[in-house]
């Protein structure tokens, strides 16, 4: 179609649509919206939208975008957002306080509705966006701050002994701490003599030290006269703690145990008698500790490792066993602190941000496809010299809508093509427990050489010996997550190496592979993450009970959550409850979008 206007013509061509040909009238005015090409001098248009010169509906104004399902048009959606836009025009009920509006030059609820949908400019999007970004932040701010004044306000905590001192379990170590790791058990050592009941967060790069914080604590609390628990997330690693404790308390007297499911039914018994009697100083165990037969005599501090493994449900099921213990909860995945503060709003926050001086930094590289037999070559080597090797797929078995690598199908293949001189096994999260535990336990004592995995291995077990880590289809995974398998190496004497296999040459592939091979720090790493990837897929809301946004990005509106911040806390702090009539739009909306979360 040839269309001219009083500056030129220009031709406008669509494919497959015949119809069109009985919608536009010659000597009609229509406006079109599209990608303009000149083309030798001649102006081009490829399925412009279009419409009538008044009719101002998609053209010459900011159109929303939605995202759309089955057969629904843009047209169509929008249309039924109109539609419901005046329907309720001037009838939504505000949700926040008439006074706060006002303080902080906020539109109305009403208004940040129409202005969000379809905006007369983009000054009003901005002012519609900041008003509901306002809102969603805020009420999460509200409702983690009122948890934490609630813990502290009706409880008094245990006020450890001041002659219990860390110092002398640190002075028996057999190597030194950080400056960090010191730094951190000063706070913990205040909180634990304070009468307020500590509920902290330790952040702690992979390989950082935590453990040996939560044993120091769990020391100074024995040496007060209470018991202590550490909960990890599998059997594996409880046990892994038991023994590091064991070898350092033992001459100190304390006894420590280990309750995992799975134990004889007699061997439990007398673990549980013996906990209820007091003979057990630290019980270390997996979810089994939250059963409710497991009773203590005076239970004062709980630690739980890997805390997005654990809900707060859980946290708060374990303190109920004691007269409101001290709460320490670890985690391996680094989150910028200003987040973490905002994330975790009802715990006090600690970060390790040095590793020990003997930790070799691990060299991570990126390869394409291509590279295979070198790899496999650099492999064979590593094993001759006595080294151990992890593999890490996507997938557990083969998939044929995804393209990526299954663990199934690669044990097969090492096993009778590739690595045939070598003991090659495989390890997925549908096995049994005992399996798994199995399995992990003969790779730690070095009866296998290369193990096949999901990303089961990410969580703290140490085998020193092992000093590859390949991470296949690495392109699947969050760069949070592959820093936390990457951590799994280097804990040994040996040179340690990540190596990513990726498909793709997005951009944002690229950048991706750029960053996890340039910096071995988790917190720059968590905070790429975030910016890539956007936050609700670097939390997963799993991982820390909050609901997921529907407009904020935690990321892009960091500035926005620190002033948030700082407003919730003086909102809070003249109103803990929310108790006054002015707060009570603010009461409304904690208790409608948090209401099953705080009563936790």
């Amino acid at each position: 179609m040839i269309v001219k206007d009083e500056t030129g013509t220009a031709q406008i061509t669509w494919y497959n649509q015949p119809y069109l040909k009985n919608v536009f009238k010659p000597n009609e005015r229509y406006k079109f919206y599209g990608k303009a090409k000149n083309t030798f001098g001649k102006i081009e248009m490829h399925s412009p939208v279009y419409e009538v010169e008044n009719a101002n509906k998609n053209t010459g104004k900011i159109i929303p975008i939605y995202p759309l399902t089955f057969q629904l048009t843009q047209n169509t959606i929008r249309k039924i957002i109109e539609n419901g836009i005046a329907e309720v025009k001037g009838k939504l009920p505000e949700t926040m306080p008439a006074y706060f509006l006002e303080k902080y030059q906020l539109y109305d609820l009403n208004t940040a509705t129409e202005q969000i949908h379809f905006p007369t400019d983009f000054a009003h999007f901005e002012k519609a966006r900041k008003r509901l970004v306002f809102e969603e932040l805020l009420s999460m701010q509200l409702a983690l701050l009122s948890l934490k004044n609630k813990y502290e306000v009706q409880k008094q905590g245990i006020c450890f002994d001041k002659s219990a001192k860390m110092s002398d379990v640190i002075n028996e170590l057999p190597f030194s701490l950080t400056k960090a790791q010191l730094r951190v058990l000063e706070e913990i050592d205040c909180d634990m003599e304070s009468s307020k009941p500590m509920n902290r967060l330790l952040q702690g790069d992979v390989g950082s030290g935590k453990t040996i914080v939560a044993l120091i604590a769990a020391y100074k609390a024995v040496k007060s006269g209470y018991q202590a628990v550490i909960m990890a997330p599998t059997a594996i690693l409880a046990t892994q703690h038991l023994e590091s404790f064991t070898e350092i308390l033992a001459k100190t007297g304390i006894v420590c145990e280990l309750l995992v499911s799975g134990i004889a039914k007699k061997k439990k018994e007398a673990i549980l008698s013996r906990l209820a009697s007091g003979e057990i100083d630290i019980l270390i165990g997996t979810h089994a500790v939250l059963e409710e037969n497991v009773v203590f005599s005076k239970l004062g501090l709980v630690v739980t490792d890997e805390q997005h493994r654990f809900g707060v449900r859980q946290r708060s099921i374990i303190a109920e066993k004691g007269e409101n213990p001290d709460v320490l909860v670890m985690t391996a995945t680094p989150i910028p602190r200003t987040l973490a503060l905002i994330l975790y709003g009802d715990l006090d926050i600690s970060i390790i941000d040095e590793l020990p001086p003997n930790r070799k930094k691990i060299e991570t590289y990126a390869v394409k496809k291509d590279m295979e037999a070198r790899i496999n070559a650099f492999i064979a080597k590593n094993i001759e010299e006595g080294r151990q090797c992890y593999i890490v797929c996507p997938l557990v078995e083969e998939n044929e809508e995804i393209n990526a690598q299954s663990v199934m199908e690669l044990a097969e293949i090492y096993k009778n093509q590739i690595f045939t001189a070598y003991r090659v096994e495989y390890l997925h999260g549908k096995m049994r427990p005992r399996e798994k535990d199995e399995i992990m336990e003969r790779f730690k004592n070095g009866e296998i050489d290369i193990l096949i995995s999901t990303t089961v291995i990410e969580v703290g077990v140490n085998v020193p010996n092992s000093n590859i880590m390949v991470i296949e289809n690495a392109e699947r995974f969050g760069l949070a997550q592959i820093h936390q398998l990457r951590g799994r190496v280097g804990r040994g004497q040996y040179q340690s190496y990540c190596i990513l296999k990726y498909q793709g040459n997005s951009q944002m592939i690229q950048e991706r592979m750029k960053v996890i091979s340039s910096t071995n720090d988790g917190f720059i790493i968590s905070e790429k993450d975030l910016e890539l990837r956007g936050s609700g897929e670097f939390f997963g809301t799993k991982q820390h009970g909050l609901p997921e946004f529907k407009i904020a990005n935690l990321f892009e509106d960091i500035e926005i959550l620190k002033q948030i911040q700082a407003i919730s806390m003086e909102i809070i702090d003249q109103d803990p409850l929310l108790e006054n009539p002015q707060n009570k739009e603010f009461r409304r909306l904690v208790e409608k979008n948090f209401k099953k979360r705080i009563e936790i």
